[in-house]
């Protein structure tokens, strides 16, 4: 659990540089911002000696926070891009599912 004026930072960070972002606008510059792998993104967040990672990625007008973590090397740990890249695909593997029914009425009130 993150110390709650680390979490505000993080917050803070995501509200300055990915909310509000135009579809069409770049990515928020370096060194706030940096390209991981393909179209993951990690925002970089630093809090006195910590380094704090948020990877991201675009999927059309949203931005998906896929996986944060404390960086203690580097480059990013393969494990932690390889978590966020499972999440993507879980994300979009949930977006394009076909949509769910209702139940239909039980009881008294049945057809």
């Amino acid at each position: 659990m993150l110390p709650k004026r680390h979490a505000a930072k993080i917050h803070g960070f995501i509200e300055d540089h990915l909310n509000d972002l135009d579809p069409a606008a770049p990515p928020a510059p370096f060194p706030a911002s940096s390209q991981i792998k393909g179209e993951l993104r990690e925002l970089r967040v630093r809090f006195a000696n910590l380094r704090y990672r948020v990877i991201y990625q675009r999927s059309a007008n949203l931005i998906v926070l896929l996986h944060a973590f404390e960086k203690t090397t580097g480059a990013a740990p393969i494990s932690e891009i390889e978590t966020a890249e499972r999440r993507m695909l879980d994300f979009r593997r949930r977006m394009d599912a076909a949509r769910r029914t209702s139940p239909r009425a039980a009881g008294r009130d049945a057809p």
